[in-house]
């Protein structure tokens, strides 16, 4: 079997073949005709002997392999028409291709629970706006035995609190739907302007907005602060058609803003509380390194970033993540995606922090920054946490001090200019201007 491609092969994440030895067949995974689907091989010849799933759709895993029936229970996004692409369906297929059937097409995204004879099995949906609906199913046909639980969220609703929204745009090509969700503040007042800050993860192994119900979002913490927080997935991050995602191939500097700063202002043209004059954005890893893309390539949009733990360049992060998306061998494409040798474009203000011991980024990524921004004589601040692993931002001190620098930089632009008996006070995380 060969597997061929003019830009990447998601090995890391579009990996799967299963060897039949009885009958002498492969399945394999494939992303050949631009969305990623099952194929049935020979194994013997190494030919192809038909495509067994097929359609704008994608195939995000096999959960079990038939093989007296010759069936594939697996998961797909994208299957239901008119729904979100990124929620998980589950669905069976013949190794022909024929009798695909979706077990669960309810509007959410879903999980299941076979029972020890597969006879049945618990389907377990919910979305971001909709608690968890529990149902038991049969196996055969999928069709409902009974609802087993829906989960009660009254109690929760009763405090004050609301779930995001979802929200879709366009995106840069006018016609691609661009997914994501809105955090508003527990005490939103409509009337009022807020500042905007976008929560970001581009890398390109996945995608990432939350598409399952939670009674906490740490996002929700922070627009309880007084912002209104986005977050979405653009173009060059997975799950979607092979085209969606080969917008990060020799490309990670794009980290799908062109989409982004659309969907943003197409949300604050629906919701005029959006001050998109105070915008901000943070994120940690790859999104550390999206984060500071973001300020650096869009001075006018984003005006304050929070960066942890990025890998600033792909020159020196780890192999399998960074060769996959950029290739090999290394070329000009690594330099222009740097942000390293970018960050003399600073015009806003930056906020660094790092982990001592991080073993995932090499914390000197972090230190080329710093050594970058002071020989082009910005300033910015930085947080280098003594024993401190990757992720700093998920640490308590280190959140805290993520929700400062926004309070301080957004909320209240103006507040080194405050005189001494205006201060930021901050009480069980929460912040607010005192007179």
């Amino acid at each position: 079997m060969n597997e061929e491609s003019k830009t990447f092969i998601d090995y890391s994440g579009k990996f799967f073949s299963e060897y039949l030895d009885d009958t002498g067949e492969i399945i394999w995974m494939s992303e050949r005709d631009g969305w990623n689907h099952l194929y049935l091989y020979d194994a013997k010849t190494g030919a192809a002997k038909n495509q067994i799933t097929k359609g704008e759709w994608v195939v995000h895993n096999v959960d079990f392999v038939d093989r007296t029936n010759r069936q594939i229970w697996f998961q797909a996004g994208g299957i239901v028409p008119g729904q979100d692409p990124y929620f998980i369906q589950i669905c069976r297929v013949n190794f022909d291709g024929s009798g695909l059937k979706v077990f669960s097409d309810s509007d959410g995204t879903h999980t299941v629970q076979f029972s020890p004879d597969r006879r049945f099995f618990i389907d377990t949906w919910s979305r971001v706006d909709l608690p968890p609906v529990n149902e038991l199913r049969r196996s055969d046909d999928g069709k409902l035995v009974c609802k087993l639980e829906e989960a009660d969220a009254s109690e929760l609703y009763a405090t004050g609190w609301k779930p995001p929204e979802p929200f879709v745009a366009k995106g840069r090509d006018g016609v691609t739907d661009i997914y994501g969700v809105i955090w508003r503040p527990k005490n939103f007042d409509l009337d009022k302007k807020y500042p905007v800050i976008e929560n970001i993860y581009a890398g390109p192994q996945d995608s990432f907005v939350p598409k399952t119900f939670a009674a906490h979002y740490t996002q929700q913490e922070l627009s309880d602060d007084g912002f209104i927080v986005v977050q979405m997935d653009g173009m060059g991050t997975a799950n979607r058609s092979k085209k969606f995602h080969d917008v990060c191939w020799k490309n990670l500097k794009d980290a799908g803003f062109p989409d982004r700063v659309l969907w943003i202002k197409a949300a604050a043209a629906k919701y005029p509380c959006m001050d998109l004059t105070r915008v901000g954005i943070y994120g940690t890893s790859a999104g550390g390194q999206d984060a500071l893309r973001g300020i650096l390539d869009y001075p006018n949009f984003y005006k304050v970033c929070v960066a942890d733990s990025g890998c600033y360049d792909n020159r020196m992060d780890k192999i399998w993540w960074n060769e996959q998306w950029m290739g090999w061998p290394v070329d000009d494409s690594y330099v222009r995606s740097s942000c390293v040798v970018d960050v003399h474009k600073l015009q806003g203000k930056l906020f660094l922090m790092v982990g001592e011991m991080d073993q995932n980024v090499d914390p000197s990524s972090t230190m080329q920054v710093v050594n970058a921004l002071i020989k082009a004589d910005k300033d910015f601040d930085l947080l280098d946490m003594p024993g401190a692993g990757h992720g700093v931002a998920r640490t308590p001190y280190g959140w805290r001090r993520l929700q400062e620098f926004f309070v301080q930089n957004l909320f209240v632009p103006d507040a080194g200019k405050l005189d001494s008996h205006n201060v930021l006070s901050a009480r069980s995380g929460k912040f607010s201007i005192q007179p």
